[in-house]
Protein backbone atom coordinates (compact mmCIF):
# COMPACT_ATOMS: atom_id res chain seq x y z
CA UNK A 1 0.00 0.00 0.00
CA UNK A 2 1.42 3.39 -0.99
CA UNK A 3 0.78 6.76 0.52
CA UNK A 4 -0.41 9.50 -1.85
CA UNK A 5 2.50 11.45 -3.28
CA UNK A 6 5.12 8.68 -2.87
CA UNK A 7 6.87 7.46 -6.00
CA UNK A 8 8.76 4.39 -4.87
CA UNK A 9 8.49 1.50 -2.46
CA UNK A 10 11.30 3.04 -0.37
CA UNK A 11 9.54 6.41 -0.16
CA UNK A 12 6.31 4.69 0.84
CA UNK A 13 8.11 2.61 3.49
CA UNK A 14 9.80 5.70 4.88
CA UNK A 15 6.53 7.64 4.90
CA UNK A 16 4.73 4.86 6.78
CA UNK A 17 7.55 4.72 9.33
CA UNK A 18 7.29 8.47 9.83
CA UNK A 19 3.54 8.17 10.37
CA UNK A 20 3.94 5.29 12.81
CA UNK A 21 6.72 6.79 14.88
CA UNK A 22 6.02 10.52 14.48
CA UNK A 23 8.94 12.19 16.19
CA UNK A 24 9.80 9.28 18.47
CA UNK A 25 13.43 8.18 18.72
CA UNK A 26 12.93 4.84 16.97
CA UNK A 27 15.79 2.38 17.18
CA UNK A 28 15.93 -0.62 14.88
CA UNK A 29 16.82 -3.43 17.26
CA UNK A 30 17.63 -6.07 14.65
CA UNK A 31 20.96 -5.95 12.84
CA UNK A 32 19.21 -7.74 9.98
CA UNK A 33 16.70 -4.88 9.65
CA UNK A 34 19.46 -2.27 9.82
CA UNK A 35 21.43 -4.02 7.07
CA UNK A 36 18.33 -4.16 4.87
CA UNK A 37 17.61 -0.48 5.55
CA UNK A 38 21.19 0.53 4.74
CA UNK A 39 21.08 -1.38 1.45
CA UNK A 40 17.68 0.01 0.44
CA UNK A 41 18.65 3.55 1.40
CA UNK A 42 21.52 3.50 -1.08
CA UNK A 43 19.17 1.85 -3.63
CA UNK A 44 21.26 -1.26 -4.22
CA UNK A 45 20.08 -4.78 -4.91
CA UNK A 46 21.46 -7.60 -2.81
CA UNK A 47 23.62 -8.62 -5.78
CA UNK A 48 25.00 -5.10 -6.25
CA UNK A 49 25.83 -4.74 -2.57
CA UNK A 50 27.44 -8.18 -2.50
CA UNK A 51 29.61 -7.27 -5.49
CA UNK A 52 30.81 -4.04 -3.85
CA UNK A 53 31.60 -5.78 -0.56
CA UNK A 54 33.19 -8.84 -2.17
CA UNK A 55 30.74 -11.54 -1.05
CA UNK A 56 28.03 -13.61 -2.73
CA UNK A 57 24.46 -12.39 -2.98
CA UNK A 58 23.38 -15.26 -0.74
CA UNK A 59 25.56 -13.84 2.07
CA UNK A 60 23.71 -10.51 1.91
CA UNK A 61 20.38 -12.37 1.84
CA UNK A 62 21.41 -14.28 4.98
CA UNK A 63 22.49 -11.08 6.74
CA UNK A 64 19.05 -9.56 6.05
CA UNK A 65 17.12 -12.66 7.13
CA UNK A 66 15.90 -12.58 10.74
CA UNK A 67 17.42 -15.38 12.78
CA UNK A 68 20.15 -16.04 10.24
CA UNK A 69 23.89 -15.33 10.19
CA UNK A 70 25.40 -11.90 10.82
CA UNK A 71 28.31 -10.38 8.90
CA UNK A 72 31.82 -10.09 10.25
CA UNK A 73 33.04 -6.75 11.56
CA UNK A 74 35.07 -6.33 8.37
CA UNK A 75 31.98 -6.87 6.21
CA UNK A 76 29.99 -4.46 8.41
CA UNK A 77 32.74 -1.88 7.92
CA UNK A 78 32.55 -2.29 4.13
CA UNK A 79 28.76 -2.14 4.24
CA UNK A 80 28.89 1.11 6.25
CA UNK A 81 31.28 2.62 3.71
CA UNK A 82 29.28 1.52 0.66
CA UNK A 83 25.91 2.56 2.08
CA UNK A 84 27.27 5.69 3.80
CA UNK A 85 25.70 4.91 7.17
CA UNK A 86 27.21 5.26 10.60
CA UNK A 87 29.11 2.10 11.56
CA UNK A 88 27.95 2.34 15.18
CA UNK A 89 24.31 2.53 14.12
CA UNK A 90 24.72 -0.35 11.69
CA UNK A 91 26.42 -2.63 14.20
CA UNK A 92 24.55 -1.70 17.39
CA UNK A 93 21.50 0.40 16.52
CA UNK A 94 22.83 3.33 18.58
CA UNK A 95 23.71 6.78 17.31
CA UNK A 96 22.59 8.58 14.18
CA UNK A 97 21.88 6.54 11.05
CA UNK A 98 23.82 8.79 8.69
CA UNK A 99 27.03 10.65 9.31
CA UNK A 100 25.40 13.70 7.76
CA UNK A 101 23.30 13.87 10.94
CA UNK A 102 26.46 14.56 12.91
CA UNK A 103 28.49 16.30 10.18
CA UNK A 104 31.06 13.54 9.57
CA UNK A 105 31.92 11.45 6.54
CA UNK A 106 31.28 7.74 6.19
CA UNK A 107 33.73 5.31 7.79
CA UNK A 108 37.18 5.60 6.25
CA UNK A 109 39.09 2.35 6.00
CA UNK A 110 42.47 3.90 6.82
CA UNK A 111 41.15 4.69 10.32
CA UNK A 112 40.89 1.00 11.19
CA UNK A 113 43.64 -1.51 11.95
CA UNK A 114 44.32 -3.66 8.91
CA UNK A 115 46.35 -6.38 10.65
CA UNK A 116 47.41 -7.59 14.11
CA UNK A 117 50.48 -5.32 14.26
CA UNK A 118 48.43 -2.19 13.56
CA UNK A 119 45.82 -3.33 16.07
CA UNK A 120 48.51 -3.74 18.75
CA UNK A 121 50.01 -0.33 17.91
CA UNK A 122 46.59 1.35 18.22
CA UNK A 123 45.91 -0.38 21.52
CA UNK A 124 49.28 0.68 22.95
CA UNK A 125 48.98 4.21 21.57
CA UNK A 126 45.53 4.67 23.13
CA UNK A 127 46.95 3.84 26.56
CA UNK A 128 49.45 6.71 26.39
CA UNK A 129 48.78 10.24 27.61
CA UNK A 130 48.34 12.82 24.82
CA UNK A 131 51.92 14.20 25.07
CA UNK A 132 53.43 10.73 24.71
CA UNK A 133 51.06 9.93 21.82
CA UNK A 134 52.43 12.88 19.87
CA UNK A 135 55.99 11.74 20.64
CA UNK A 136 55.18 8.18 19.50
CA UNK A 137 53.72 9.53 16.24
CA UNK A 138 56.89 11.57 15.65
CA UNK A 139 59.02 8.45 16.18
CA UNK A 140 56.93 6.40 13.75
CA UNK A 141 57.16 9.21 11.17
CA UNK A 142 60.96 9.18 11.49
CA UNK A 143 60.98 5.41 10.93
CA UNK A 144 58.83 5.72 7.78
Amino acid sequence: MRLPGTRSHLEAETAWCCLLFQGRDFQMHSIHARIRRARRTCELTQAQLASRIGVKRSAVAQWEATGSTSPTVEHLRHLAIVSRVNFEWLSTGRGPVNHSEEGADAAISKDFAQDETESLMLELLRRLPERKRRLACSIVQLLG
